[in-house]
């Protein structure tokens, strides 16, 4: 005799992993859009060392002095204007809500959004852009376990003769090159962060840069490491609206509607301040 079993749907949603965003640890936000969409910011020039002229007996024109050759500062301007205005829409029947034992509310599947497409979007985005716009970008090499902290050390090397400051640099890795790091004779991982640093997603300290893991799917491709310090790059989020429309004109159940504007620039003064090295794929 045949019998029937008794399938169980459980109020539990099995919700996909994603990973909490890096970000304020690598840009900042110094600047304010409030109001515009295009924002210009001053390069100032400065002059050049003389040697004091105590005699005055020089007659190279009206533009000398005792102080030397009179120069004139320019102030140029960099434009930086938000290109990502970027949103996203999608229904709940009333009926689907009700009869999914609410696992499918509008709550729920927004912040679910959220986290899973909005998030891994900007940083993607912004990755790229920094790795993009580096000012220093060497020709890529194969990181082994042999060569990696040697490379790393190139990388501090090089912000360090660019009089990046040394507090607050960050060592960005993919998961591949943190497990290359980790098998390296020479690394000495300093593990001794506080709480709120490890909450932010800092897993230790290497030759004074805070070392942060990010998932390969949201660098770009043949991603190495980089270091970067934080004055580096201006990440903006001038728009981020989300709304929950209850009983909609023409829907029974709910309209989830999205907006958000943002974009991420790197200042041209302070291009020096990012080290990005490829790696070979193998």
């Amino acid at each position: 005799m045949a019998i029937d079993l008794v399938t169980k749907y459980l109020p539990y949603v099995d919700e996909q992993f994603a990973a909490e965003s890096k970000l304020s640890l690598l840009t900042n936000k110094d600047f304010d859009w409030t109001g515009a969409h295009t924002i210009k910011v001053y390069k100032i020039t400065t002059a050049p060392m003389n040697d004091y002229d105590r005699d005055g007996d020089k007659t190279t024109g009206d533009r000398w002095s005792r102080y030397g050759e009179v120069d004139a500062l320019s102030a140029s301007t960099e434009e930086m204007t938000l290109k990502k205005d970027r949103s996203f829409t999608f229904t709940i029947d009333k009926l689907d809500e009700d009869e999914t034992m609410n696992q499918l509310a509008p709550a729920s599947a927004l912040a679910r959004q959220i986290r899973e497409v909005v998030i891994p979007e900007i940083d993607s985005y912004t990755y790229g852009v920094m790795c993009v716009n580096a000012g220093h970008k060497p020709a890529a090499v194969t990181l082994t376990k042999d060569n990696i902290y040697t490379e790393i050390l190139k990388a501090s090397e090089a912000l360090d003769d660019a009089e990046v400051p040394e507090t607050r640099r960050a060592l960005v890795v993919s998961p591949t090159v943190y497990n290359i790091m980790k098998q390296s004779n020479d690394i000495v991982m300093d593990t001794d962060v506080g709480q709120a640093e490890r909450e932010k997603g800092v897993l230790g300290r290497i030759d004074g840069n805070t070392v942060v893991k990010v998932p390969k799917i949201r660098l770009p491709e043949n991603f190495g490491f980089m270091i970067v310090h934080p004055v580096s790059t201006v990440a903006p989020v001038k728009l981020e609206e989300y709304r929950i429309h209850e009983m909609p004109p023409g829907i029974s159940g709910s309209l989830v509607e999205g907006r958000i504007c943002y974009d991420a620039f790197v200042l041209d003064n302070k291009a020096d301040a990012i080290y990005y090295q490829e790696n070979l794929t193998v």
